[in-house]
């Protein structure tokens, strides 16, 4: 999660809403990093997490990221979470949660779905106090 945290904390620099994601291996190696790049690049998919599994799915030369890891600082959206079963990750694990938008359990709980070919395990609110900073640090308006 801190190498999530260390990825988020790059995205506000493009404009970016800080949110970082890293896909991790069977054997815990990092496969991928990632942060928000909606706004660098005018993509509206390229979220944190669908930008790692992207990443991650070259690295290992397949779709099918079974045996890894996301570790992710915000709670994952729905398109996310879609991404998340279609690609076959074993685990996610999120920092802070989102109310709002939140499909991993929060608003819904799209990854855990029993109409669903696949579930993953949901770590939920790892170092959830620093990833919430950082968005509120985003999202408040400047003191003057």
């Amino acid at each position: 999660m801190r190498l999530a945290l260390a990825e988020a904390e790059h995205a506000p620099l493009t404009g970016d809403v800080p949110v970082g994601a890293v896909v991790l291996g069977p054997d815990g190696a990092v496969l991928a990093r990632a942060r928000n790049e909606r706004e660098a690049t005018g993509d509206p998919t390229a979220h944190a997490e669908v930008l790692a599994i992207r990443r991650a799915a070259d690295a290992l030369g397949g779709w099918r990221l079974t045996g890894c890891t996301l570790a992710v600082t915000l709670e994952p959206c729905t398109m996310c979470a879609g991404a998340i079963v279609l690609s076959r990750l074993d685990r996610v694990v999120y920092g802070a949660p989102d109310p709002k938008a939140g499909a991993a359990g929060s608003l819904w709980d799209l990854v855990r779905d029993r109409r669903l070919n696949h579930r993953p395990e949901v770590v939920a609110e790892v170092l959830p106090e620093p990833a919430a900073a950082l968005l509120q640090r985003f999202f408040r308006p400047n003191d003057f």
